[in-house]
């Protein structure tokens, strides 16, 4: 199916963000008409020169014609100035709204989005997707619009100055304008290919980098190359499309431009020879200019076309994200107050694929003040009960309250303030330690840090690092082990004083220096507060108030440590007799 040339909606769309910039678009328009008048105007000077004073050797008059094309190439490279650096800076401004909105409505997805969508691909919208768009005003319409300018009032100056030369380049241009045609159908299709194969190969490079110990570790890196070898050959080809409809077009429109020229020439030096007075000198030497005035930018309309289909394409993809309605529905109007922590699960189903339940009607009651584990084995459904109390993901029915009132009465913003999470995989961003724990938040001070840090038992840890603090962790705290990544990770969490803390393997794959300041952290944390702590290691949860042992998505078994070990051939017991067979109980 052969690609729409223009998609009129989607161009109008786009014009919408051009709204808080009205005068800046309207001048680049009056610069565009300026240019156009000044650079059609010296092909007419220039005639009057040669009939008028050249020929007839008149010096002072030669001499003030010279002058006025001078001031008018002055006035043509000004206003070229202006249109130029408009446009490009009305661009910029435009592309500047766009990100902005793209990356707020981002930040409302569901995880769902996330986890059907790759990285790279979102950040090729975000970032060279939306940088091609700046170029449909930079490089695409007001480029168009400044050469349908100028051609018109070309066109114009050439029938006034002789009619008869004018009517053999008009008969040339439909040849142009139907080649013109076909080109941008053409590149249509081959850029829309481009930007799909950008998108993949973006993808692959940033899971690759991102995963590169997986990589090495088994040894996979001559696979990988081959894999990226045939992605890049993909690129390539799609690139080598655009190079050939390239190839083809210029040099044809080339052989017409340069085809019509020859026929005026001809034309007109015989008219000249025959005595017609109607065709002069001057009309042949400002027909050479203004017939490569004319067909230049009908030739570069179509070069700004593919400029603007390309920025086109862009848009839709960007859009498409935008016009996402996989976000998440807050539309609670109640503040989360700082909860006594009463949590209730009242037959809650969820799966996150259709048909396929993770949880399976689950009834749980958390009392305030209480530290409850959940243990279970993988895909029991433990990490995805965190997930549905923070909303990160919709129930599919059911009820989840805080202190009796249902989650979703609650603005999303202030119930997930509430809330404290400490992952097992702990992500730092590229920036000091202190702006880690804090998240930038101006309301937590450095002084609050370090007596967080002191109470918790970590601070020596900290000031240990070089600059402490302020030690830069580097992209996903890389100069930091797990144990005290993790460490930093229940500092953040105590520092936003939260009414219910929840520990996700929080103590999973860590040395035991690290894991005895954990679990003094966790005591200290815990403290006053409704806790839900996930771990494999059962060590770190016999003193909770209460556990849940989940399998298949239900619980299957509930109580303290002690009233579950008494259970015989019961499902914790196992678990626990498993893990410590060769220990004393």
């Amino acid at each position: 199916m052969e690609a729409k040339a223009f998609d009129s909606n989607l161009f109008k769309r786009i014009l919408k963000y051009t709204k808080p910039y009205r005068a800046r678009f309207y001048g680049v328009i009056a610069f565009a008409i300026f240019l156009s008048v000044f650079a059609a105007l010296r092909p007419l000077l220039l005639k009057h020169t040669v009939d008028d004073y050249l020929k007839p050797k008149d010096e002072h008059g030669l001499l003030f014609y010279v002058m006025l094309m001078a001031i008018v190439l002055l006035l043509e490279v000004f206003s070229q100035f202006y249109f130029v650096y408009w446009a490009n800076w009305l661009g910029q401004d435009i592309i500047k709204d766009i990100r902005i909105k793209l990356f707020k409505h981002m930040l409302s997805f569901r995880m769902k989005y996330f986890d059907n969508s790759p990285v790279g691909m979102l950040v090729t919208r975000s970032v060279s997707d939306i940088e091609q768009i700046a170029r449909i005003f930079s490089q695409g319409l007001f480029m168009i619009i400044s050469d349908l300018l100028k051609m018109i009032v070309i066109l114009g100056f050439m029938f006034y100055m002789n009619w008869r030369l004018t009517w053999i380049v008009i008969l040339a241009m439909p040849v142009l304008v139907y080649a013109t045609r076909k080109f941008q159908r053409k590149m249509q299709v081959a850029f829309e290919e481009v930007r799909t194969q950008v998108a993949n190969m973006n993808t692959f490079v940033q899971e690759r980098v991102t995963g590169m110990k997986i990589v090495q570790f088994f040894s996979r890196e001559e696979i990988e190359y081959q894999k990226f070898k045939a992605i890049n050959e993909k690129h390539k080809k799609a690139w080598i499309k655009t190079i050939l409809y390239n190839s083809i077009f210029f040099p044809i429109a080339d052989f017409i431009s340069s085809f019509t020229l020859g026929a005026v020439v001809i034309y007109g030096g015989f008219q000249i020879l025959d005595g017609d007075k109607f065709t002069t000198f001057g009309d042949l030497f400002s027909y050479t200019m203004f017939i490569s005035m004319l067909f230049n930018p009908l030739r570069q309309i179509a070069d700004k076309f593919n400029e603007m289909q390309m920025g086109m394409i862009a848009a839709n993809r960007v859009f498409d994200i935008i016009d996402s309605t996989d976000t998440i529905q807050s539309n609670g109007i109640k503040v989360a107050p700082h909860f006594e922590g009463i949590i209730s699960f009242q037959n809650v189903r969820f799966g996150y694929i259709e048909e396929e339940e993770v949880l399976k009607g689950i009834n749980l009651e958390v009392k305030s003040g209480e530290t409850i584990a959940i243990v279970g084995s993988t895909g029991a459904g433990k990490s995805t009960i965190i997930n549905l109390l923070n909303r990160f993901y919709e129930i599919n029915s059911g009820t989840i309250t805080i202190d009796n009132q249902n989650i979703q009465e609650f603005e999303l913003e202030s119930l997930r303030k509430q809330i404290a999470i400490v992952l097992q995989d702990v992500f730092l961003f590229a920036d000091t330690i202190y702006n880690n724990i804090t998240l930038n938040n101006p309301e937590i001070s450095r002084e609050e840090v370090i007596s967080a840090a002191k109470k918790i038992g970590i601070h020596d840890f900290l000031i240990s690092l070089p600059n402490g603090y302020d030690y830069n962790v580097k992209e996903r705290g890389v100069m930091l082990s797990s144990g005290q990544r993790q460490l930093i990770a229940f500092l953040r969490a105590y520092v936003s004083n939260p009414s219910i803390l929840i520990l996700d393997e929080a103590t999973s794959s860590i040395d035991t220096y690290s894991e005895e300041l954990i679990q003094k952290a966790t005591e200290k944390i815990t403290q006053g507060r409704t806790s839900i702590v996930i771990a494999h290691r059962l060590a770190t949860i016999i003193n909770a108030d209460k556990i849940v042992v989940m399998d298949k998505g239900e619980i299957v078994e509930l109580g303290t440590h002690q009233e579950l070990l008494l259970k015989q051939n019961g499902y914790y017991k196992k678990l626990y007799d498993a893990q410590f067979s060769s220990e004393v109980i």
